[in-house]
């Protein structure tokens, strides 16, 4: 959904002078903002619910390389040598047995569901080079404030859609998970807050790769580097555990793992206490960090900024 153009006709080029940003001519001031951007959630949600059946077969389209990832796995641990914590029957591959591998993936997924922007550093850079992006010069919008409200839209739409599918999936894969649902509320606090900062972290991220397109006309392979590595060290495709030192300090003191791996292993009872409060601190200063840089990018970038096209 993008906001309608108020202007009929633009000049070909436009130049934003360094200190264009939106401005907000209500003077009800944060109240009159906030109004405004939830008014953006709940259009942006009705626009989202309208593709609920495609939701729900993209869903089912994702569970499909589960079977494969299982039998993988099985293979894996079938073939590999256990590890120095593994016991007699049950076999570890860095502190992972064969359940608490698969429990892990099909959480990953969840995680993934928070924090993965399909299409957003795309569709900003894409704003930029063809020039729509002066629509949010135009009127009292900001850009990554529409931005924020469409996508949890999106969030919102696509987790009521695929929760049926998600809970049928679960329920299949319950054995995997036996002993190893948490049982104390604090532990379920502290994931659901992974989440929602795997949420920040994964769109402010985004948001700040989609403005090099202010210093760069074609973006399109550099998306795609950054992306394909995001979701290798994230943990997306196995838990960073499993690489050797000192690789997986390496990747678990980046802010990627917050996308992927560390709900998982809260949820997983992996990382508890004093080691859990510390990761949830540096997961709100590593949000707070691309919050900082997506703002500084997009003033630097207004800048330097012409509006061609559009």
């Amino acid at each position: 959904m993008t906001p309608p153009e108020l202007a009929t006709a633009a000049p070909s080029e436009m130049e934003v002078p360094a200190f264009s940003m939106p401005v907000e001519s209500n003077p009800a001031g944060f109240a009159a903002t906030l109004r405004k951007y939830t008014k953006i959630f709940r259009a942006s949600l009705v626009e989202r619910l309208t593709y609920r059946a495609d939701f729900l077969f993209s869903t089912l389209l994702r569970f499909l390389p589960m079977l494969t990832t299982i039998l993988l796995w099985q293979a894996i641990y079938a073939t590999a040598t256990p590890d120095e914590t593994s016991t007699p029957g049950h076999k570890r591959l860095s502190g992972f047995q064969f359940d608490e591998m698969i429990a892990y993936l099909l959480m990953v997924n969840i995680s993934r569901m928070f924090s993965s922007m399909p299409g957003l550093a795309g569709g900003i850079a894409r704003d930029i080079r063809e020039g729509t992006i002066k629509k949010y010069l135009l009127q009292p919008l900001d850009l990554i404030g529409y931005l924020l409200s469409y996508r949890v839209a999106h969030k919102v739409s696509y987790i009521i859609s695929s929760a049926l599918p998600y809970a049928v999936l679960f329920f299949i894969c319950r054995g995997f998970f036996r002993g190893h649902v948490p049982t104390e509320p604090t532990v379920w606090l502290a994931f659901a807050t992974s989440l929602v900062l795997a949420f920040a972290v994964g769109f402010f991220f985004e948001a700040s790769v989609g403005m090099v397109g202010f210093w760069f006309l074609e973006v399109t392979s550099i998306l795609y580097i950054v992306m394909t590595l995001n979701f290798f060290i994230s943990g997306h495709m196995f838990p960073l555990d499993l690489l050797p030192r000192p690789w997986s300090t390496i990747l678990k003191s980046l802010p990627f793992q917050y996308m992927a791996y560390f709900p998982a292993v809260i949820f997983l009872g992996k990382v508890r206490g004093a080691a859990l409060a510390y990761g949830l601190l540096l997961q709100l200063c590593w949000a707070g960090v691309f919050i900082c840089l997506a703002r500084w990018l997009y003033r630097r970038g207004l800048r330097r900024y012409s509006a061609y096209g559009g």
